[in-house]
């Protein structure tokens, strides 16, 4: 079943109005037709099953037939991902996304290869966003997660300053007991913040900078490459937490 996202004020009691450039997509590229049904979600935590009952050039009417089932994990989780070189971003936003991040933020930190002026940051963050929205159309996620503006490290240290628990696996953190006892800690509804070093790892002044207020931890014996970073520790993330 095909997943769309609405805003609220396009949902009138039992009917919800498609505009946009989903209406061409529904119409001259899925083919669908009246009767046929689709999953929608406001982005609030509604989620319908919903039947096609009619098309207009210009907005597709649907009538909600059910509830569907919230497929949010039980704790909101950001990733901070360093910069990665040529399209590897995409790659984590993709896989991130499916997996259940709530939020990500690109980081600028000192051994990034990468580095975007305001207008190319700009341009990658709308890219970044449309790869955020398909991702979560594929995975049936009840909310579109955000791309947030490019920071420095310092920025998004003190952003993260506002989350429950942040977590920062550090390549000479060794061992996996801390990892285990820290991921058990934490509770459900909890903000947890994920930090992702770019390919040239973290520079010393940085971590220097959180090592006091952040949870350092291990993601195992190997050495993970920064697009595998994150996807590995949202994996033990969720798998420990979700029900």
């Amino acid at each position: 079943m095909f997943q769309f996202f609405v805003e609220p004020g396009q949902v009138h009691g039992e009917e919800i109005v498609i505009t946009g450039t989903d209406v061409n997509h529904i119409k001259n590229v899925l083919r669908m037709r009246i009767g046929e049904q689709l999953r929608i979600s406001d982005n609030e935590g509604g989620d319908f099953y919903c039947k096609i009952q009619n098309m207009e050039e210009q907005q597709i009417l649907l009538q909600i037939i059910g509830q569907a089932e919230d497929t949010e994990p039980g704790v909101q989780i950001t990733l901070f991902q360093g910069l990665p070189k040529g399209d590897k971003m995409e790659l984590v936003i993709q896989k991130t996304v499916e997996l259940g991040v709530s939020q990500i933020i690109p980081v600028a930190m000192k051994n990034c290869v990468v580095k975007l002026d305001e207008k190319k940051a700009k341009a990658k963050q709308l890219r970044w966003q449309a790869i955020a929205e398909s991702a979560a159309k594929q995975s049936k996620r009840s909310i579109i997660p955000q791309i947030g503006e490019v920071m420095s490290f310092k920025e998004a240290a003190e952003y993260a300053r506002k989350l429950d628990v942040c977590l920062l696996p550090y390549e000479n953190q060794r061992g996996m007991a801390h990892t285990r006892e820290v991921v058990g800690s934490i509770q459900k509804g909890s903000s947890v913040g994920i930090f992702i070093g770019p390919e040239g790892g973290y520079d010393s002044r940085e971590i220097a900078l959180v090592q006091d207020e952040m949870e350092m931890i291990s993601l195992g014996n190997r050495i993970l490459r920064t697009e595998t970073a994150g996807i590995c520790a949202l994996s033990m993330l969720l798998y420990a937490l979700e029900d």
